[in-house]
């Protein structure tokens, strides 16, 4: 049952449990959810928690700040334990956060070298397999945890008001400025054959399924802070030549411990490619709510506006959901009608496994 799996040993973020003398195995979680009020909208948000990551003292510069705390939770995988991965994810959650998860959906496994700064210093190779977790948005009950803007560490993907300052402000001339240094034509025309099909460059149609190709080419262009920081690390720890001079870029978005952006905007990616066709906002919404409150919970999942007679009538002659003959009053308006998903729409999106089985 989801929840009742309890990992003992203190939780330890982005630690994972030793196979072997020289790989790690662990468990990470982008646990999202949509808050959504009268006065401020829909906001999506995610759990994060804070990294005990410390740079040893034999590398670390007197003056520098600590190195940088939000980290999505994560905890070692106890293959005694937990007879499942998911098992061990759900116990993340509960031991990280305080939550008890029921749609979680694994993303991809991250094993980058070097993605752990840990292993710069001697320890061992690590390995994260990475979930996507969705649920209501509900109190934290474990002291660091908190609910963070989800376009806090994306503030480029959020294109419902209007498509966002910096993209012309910063990102793109920097991006064309990396294009224009690229070392011959051909890595230019390589360079510059990405950033427009990623950041719609030239007048590009913007596709916002593209979330992780945009992070990727922002911290392969050296433009997020947590590329100058790996490098510096990795220079630090004598695994990195000083070929070149790096240059702090400008903060864009909230910075992550490790990989933790990566592994965020993979699960953005595929949030936001699944809106197209699976019910998967079930889980982020209370059992009876109206039209307008699900299109504002996929508008922020989507970070675009869309139209209101068109998702409607999506909505409902799509068989996704179903009036309950039960309105709900609006101050200074019209009572609005209640409506929740259709049973078979529940049922098809719990028969792919995704969440734990109900209780009896």
């Amino acid at each position: 049952m989801a929840g009742e799996a309890r990992n003992g040993s203190e939780t330890q973020i982005g630690l994972e449990t030793q196979i072997g003398l020289e790989t790690q195995i662990g468990l990470t979680a982008a646990i999202v959810s949509v808050g959504v009020s009268p006065a401020n909208g829909a906001e999506p948000r995610v759990v994060t928690v804070r990294s005990g990551f410390e740079i040893p003292e034999s590398h670390r510069r007197g003056d520098e700040p600590p190195p940088h705390r939000d980290a999505l939770p994560g905890a070692p995988f106890d293959p005694e334990r937990f007879r499942t991965l998911q098992d061990g994810l759900r116990a993340v959650a509960e031991d990280a956060a305080g939550l008890t998860l029921r749609y979680v959906e694994q993303l991809y496994s991250f094993g980058d070298r070097y993605r752990d700064p840990h292993e710069l210093f001697g320890g061992p190779r690590s390995l994260v397999v990475g979930y996507l977790a969705l649920l209501r948005e509900a109190p934290l009950r474990i002291d660091g945890a908190e609910w963070r803007g989800l376009y806090e560490f994306f503030p480029w993907e959020d294109w419902r008001d209007s498509p966002p300052a910096l993209l012309d402000s910063v990102i793109r001339p920097a991006l064309a400025r990396w294009v224009a240094a690229a070392p011959d034509e051909p890595a230019r025309a390589r360079r510059g054959e990405r950033a427009r099909m990623a950041f719609a460059l030239d007048g590009g149609e913007w596709d916002s399924e593209r979330v992780l190709e945009r992070y990727e080419l922002l911290y392969e262009a050296g433009l997020v802070v947590e590329a100058f920081r790996d490098h510096d690390l990795a220079r630090r720890a004598g695994v990195e030549e000083r070929t070149v001079r790096l240059e702090m870029p400008r903060a864009l978005g909230r910075p992550m411990a490790r990989d933790g952006r990566r592994v965020l905007a993979t699960a953005l990616e595929r949030l936001r490619g699944k809106l197209k066709y699976r019910p998967i906002v079930f889980e982020l919404l209370p059992p009876t709510f109206t039209l307008h409150q699900l299109q504002q919970v996929v508008e922020a999942l989507s970070g675009e506006r869309l139209h209101k007679q068109n998702f409607r009538r999506l909505m409902i002659s799509g068989g996704l959901v179903e009036p309950t003959g039960q309105y709900e009053s609006q101050t200074g308006g019209r009572p609005a009608e209640l409506y929740r998903f259709r049973r078979s729409a529940i049922l098809e999106r719990t028969s792919t496994g995704a969440i734990a089985a109900p209780e009896d």
